[in-house]
């Protein structure tokens, strides 16, 4: 399994790492079968996403997914933040194997389930903005 410049240097030098205290929105997904988790911290001013951390429990992939997908909404509308999908964090990394395709939907669904928390804690509807997480390959 051969994975981009881009992933290790991610997986080896992550952006973003840490918690938020007191974070606007707090978004926690994971699939404990196969052990990946991830957590995503936000702190929102003026509908921007001003700052973003991370904290994954996972593989090389899942580090570096979390860590490219924080880069890609920090300075972003949270609006903007929303539109990002895991073929936008793949693409950014220079691809991933496809076993280690569920890593980037996790950072997606990490960051919605964030924005979700954020819009609750504001008292806004959130939506069902926050869908099913497929489970990866290796698990079954």
């Amino acid at each position: 399994m051969a994975y981009s410049e881009k992933v290790m240097d991610h997986f080896a030098n992550p952006r973003n790492v840490g918690e938020i205290e007191n974070a606007d929105g707090i978004g926690e997904v994971g699939n404990s079968k196969c052990g990946d988790i991830m957590k995503m911290y936000i702190t929102v001013e003026n509908n921007i996403i001003v700052d973003v951390k991370f904290k994954t429990f996972g593989c090389g992939a899942a580090i570096a997914t979390s860590s490219m997908a924080t880069e890609m909404i920090k300075g972003k509308s949270i609006d903007d933040a929303l539109k990002l999908t895991n073929k936008a964090v793949m693409e950014a990394l220079d691809g991933l194997p496809p076993v280690k395709v569920h890593c980037s939907v996790l950072a997606e669904q990490a960051i919605k389930a964030a924005i979700s928390d954020y819009y609750t804690k504001q008292g806004i509807d959130p939506e069902p903005i926050v869908g099913n997480i497929p489970e990866c390959d290796h698990c079954h």
